[in-house]
C-alpha cells in the first residue's frame, strides 16, 4: 500500500511543508469559490450581451468549478501527506499537475483573448446597440450597464439618436428617474449621463479579470510547491 515507516528531520520537515502548503491551498481554492460567487452575483454574465462574447462568464465558471477541485484535492493531500501513503501522493500530483496545466493554458488564452476584446470592445457594443430593441436580453444588459455605471450608450447619449432609454437618464432618487425624452423625436440631453459606457465598461472587465486572474496565478504558484513537496515526500516515504 505504501505506507511509511518513521522518517528522519528532513522528511518530517517536507510531511508538515506539504502539509502547510495544502491548507493554504485549501484556503486559495476557497477564495476562488467565494470570488466565482461575487463575480456571479454582481450580476457579470450580461457584459456578455454588451461585447458578444461570453469568454469572462464561462472563465467564472471554468474558475468556480477549478475552485471546488483545488479545495478538495489539497484536502487530498493533506491526507496523504499526515498517513505518508504513497500511492495519495502519487494521486495527489497527477491531479494537481493537470490542475496546474489547465490554469496555465486558461491564463494565457484568457490574457490573449482579453487583449482581442479590448481591441473591438467598441465596435461589438455598438453593434449590440442595433439589438436594443428586438432582442430582450440586449435590452436588459445594456439597461443594467447604463444604470450601474452611470452611463449612456456607447460614447455619450447622441448614440441613441433621438430615443434615449429610460436607463440613461439621471437619478432623481432610487427607484425615480428624469425624463430624457421630451417628446416624440425631440431629447433632454441635460437629464442624460454625459459618459459614454466604453471607458466604464473596459474599466469593469479590467477589474475582475484582474481579479479572478490574480487568484486563479496565485493558487496556480502554491499548486507548483505542492508538487514539489509532494515528489520529495513521495521519495524520501519508504
Amino acid at each position: 500500500m505504501g505506507y511509511g515507516t518513521e522518517m528522519d528531520g528532513c522528511g518530517r520537515c517536507m510531511k508538515y511543508s506539504l502539509f502547510f502548503v495544502n491548507l493554504v491551498i485549501f484556503i486559495g481554492g476557497v477564495a476562488i469559490i467565494g470570488l466565482a460567487t461575487w463575480a456571479l452575483l454582481d450580476k457579470v454574465p450580461w457584459i456578455g450581451e454588451l461585447v458578444g462574447n461570453d469568454l469572462l462568464t464561462g472563465a467564472i465558471y471554468v474558475l468556480l468549478v477549478a475552485g471546488i477541485i483545488v479545495a478538495l484535492t489539497s484536502f487530498f493531500g493533506c491526507l496523504g501527506a499526515s498517513r505518508e501513503v504513497k500511492c495519495m501522493l502519487l494521486t495527489y500530483f497527477i491531479i494537481v499537475f493537470l490542475l496546474f496545466v489547465t490554469i496555465l493554458i486558461g491564463g494565457v488564452l484568457a490574457y490573449v483573448f482579453r487583449e482581442k476584446l479590448m481591441n473591438t470592445l467598441e465596435r461589438e457594443m455598438s453593434s449590440s446597440m442595433r439589438l436594443y430593441d428586438s432582442r430582450k436580453a440586449v435590452r436588459e444588459a445594456w439597461d443594467m450597464t447604463q444604470s450601474k455605471l452611470h452611463c449612456c450608450g456607447v460614447n455619450g447619449w447622441r448614440d441613441w439618436g433621438l430615443s434615449i432609454p429610460q436607463s440613461c437618464c439621471r437619478e432623481i432618487q432610487p427607484g425615480q428617474r428624469f425624463n430624457c425624452n421630451s417628446g416624440p423625436d425631440t431629447v433632454n440631453p441635460s437629464n442624460a449621463y454625459l459618459v459614454g459606457c466604453i471607458n466604464g465598461t473596459q474599466i469593469y472587465l479590467q477589474k475582475h479579470a484582474t481579479i479572478m486572474g490574480g487568484a486563479g496565478i496565485a493558487v496556480a504558484c502554491l499548486m507548483f510547491f505542492g508538487m514539489i513537496f509532494s515528489c520529495i515526500l513521495f521519495k524520501l516515504i519508504e
